[in-house]
């Protein structure tokens, strides 16, 4: 794990804002040269604490696809059937996010997908599959509350 320090956290705060500010500017905003500027952030690149840039795009302009969470529960518990199961969810491009969680289920996934009927179909081709889906639960969104990606500085200081 790299250490950072408080030049470090202002770097990952501005690029959260703003992924595209130009190094110049990231350089004023947390007042160090271009030169040292660069130098870290390259630093963090490197060791991976930046894993990449991308744009965030707005849903509704794009037709408002239906949000929908889904809390899966696996049929067995072996380790074969987890690695069956998350190699298959890495494939499926509506599935945007995948957490293995410890409790009474075993993932939450978030799917975006054109309308609930295209989730059915989803669904329906999972269960096909036979990747060990036993029993699933379905939340569809009615409404962003909030919706961010941004790490809070609390988190890693």
């Amino acid at each position: 794990m790299i250490k950072l320090d408080d030049r470090d956290l202002k770097i990952l705060a501005v690029l959260q804002q703003d992924g595209r500010i130009p190094k110049n500017q990231l350089a004023q905003r947390v007042h160090l040269s271009p030169t040292a500027c660069w130098e870290r952030l390259k630093r963090l690149e490197e060791a991976g604490v930046i894993e990449g840039y991308g744009a965030r795009l707005s849903l509704p302009s794009l037709g408002s696809p239906a949000i929908i969470f889904m809390q899966v529960e696996l049929a067995s518990h072996r380790a074969e059937d987890f690695e069956r199961f998350e190699n298959a969810v890495g494939a499926i491009d509506e599935i945007t996010e995948c957490w293995a969680v410890g409790g009474g289920v075993d993932y939450f996934l978030k799917l975006v997908c054109k309308g609930v009927d295209a989730y059915q179909r989803k669904v329906d081709e999972m269960l096909a599959a036979d990747i060990g889906l036993r029993r699933y639960y379905t939340y569809v969104v009615t409404k962003p509350v909030k919706n961010t990606d941004q790490i809070p500085a609390s988190a890693f200081s």
